[in-house]
């Protein structure tokens, strides 16, 4: 049975699904918010304003953290919401856990940036890193919803420009199908308020524009051909109308001979994670993340 605590998440996501009007870009953005009063605060670990590769962002340094290790964090919000703000709290529980310094990326955002703009800043802030001396093998790409998208959409970006591919990637709820051809968003409706096919079709039409290329692998990395990148740890809540883009992705990734790990986690809901610090399910979806990164980055358990 769901812990009290994770609760907070469930009724989060359907605050949303009752509003009697639908709030503009501008009341989005800011009661997201909201989002970090889920997480509990990492103690021990420092915020610092930066900017890498020419794209601002935000360092999430734990205490006794590995220097010259690194993940490289993509924030959810349906590509038009969400911030290294709303999400600092959830990624520097991940960097706590790992033992190595995390760096949430502030990419463009739309309808005023349309794609491939934050696959492009994604890029950016990789290749930053890279001329800072980073080795692509000590970096990790993470991210939750549309952010876990683009943690596989930048790696294949970044294939197709000539760079080296990181260690991995970790994704959380990832949405990796823009043709929302996911049996889970009719499976899961009757536990899933929010993430109807009608309204994510907005996020889409609002990422991609006019043209509307649902196959575009930087945006739909379900669509892409996988071949030669290095592993990827999904995890996705059972509930959830996503449930099918992480784990058709999974399967498509594993037959294309990519190393593939992916947790269900039964009952749970969209980016449950969020309650790290509050709730033992998104605790224990934070360890489980942290023991997958710590070989692939060559840190002690």
């Amino acid at each position: 049975m769901p812990s009290p605590e994770i609760s907070k998440v469930r009724e989060y996501w359907d605050r949303q699904a009752s509003a009697e009007t639908q709030p503009t870009i501008e009341q989005m953005r800011l009661y997201d918010d909201y989002w970090a009063t889920l997480t509990g605060e990492p103690a021990e670990v420092d915020y610092i304003h930066t900017v890498v590769g020419g794209i601002p962002g935000l360092w999430a340094v734990p205490k006794g953290a590995v220097w010259d290790r690194v993940i490289l964090c993509f924030h959810g919000g349906g590509y038009m919401m969400g911030s290294p703000y709303s999400h600092r709290k959830m990624y520097g529980h991940l960097a706590k856990a790992v033992g190595c310094r995390a760096l949430l990326v502030d990419y463009r955002l739309t309808p005023e940036h349309q794609h491939p703009a934050q696959v492009d800043d994604a890029v950016s802030a990789y290749r930053g890193l890279l001329e800072l001396g980073v080795s692509p093998t000590h970096v990790l790409f993470s991210g939750d919803s549309a952010g876990g998208g683009m943690a596989i959409g930048a790696q294949l970006r970044a294939r197709d420009a000539g760079l080296p591919l990181p260690a991995g990637a970790m994704t959380m709820s990832a949405w990796t199908d823009m043709t929302l051809s996911g049996a889970s968003y009719d499976s899961n409706k009757p536990q899933d308020l929010v993430f109807r096919r009608e309204m994510v079709r907005g996020l889409v039409a609002m990422l991609l524009g006019s043209d509307l290329d649902l196959a575009d692998s930087y945006a739909s990395p379900i669509s892409a051909d996988l071949t030669g990148l290095p592993p990827v740890y999904l995890q996705v809540g059972g509930d959830e109308a996503l449930l099918d883009d992480s784990v058709v992705f999974a399967d498509r990734a594993s037959k294309a001979g990519v190393e593939v790990k992916i947790d269900v986690f039964p009952e749970m809901l969209h980016s449950f994670q969020m309650a790290a610090g509050r709730a033992p399910e998104a605790d224990d979806a934070v360890a489980r993340l942290a023991a997958w990164a710590r070989p692939i980055l060559r840190l002690a358990a």
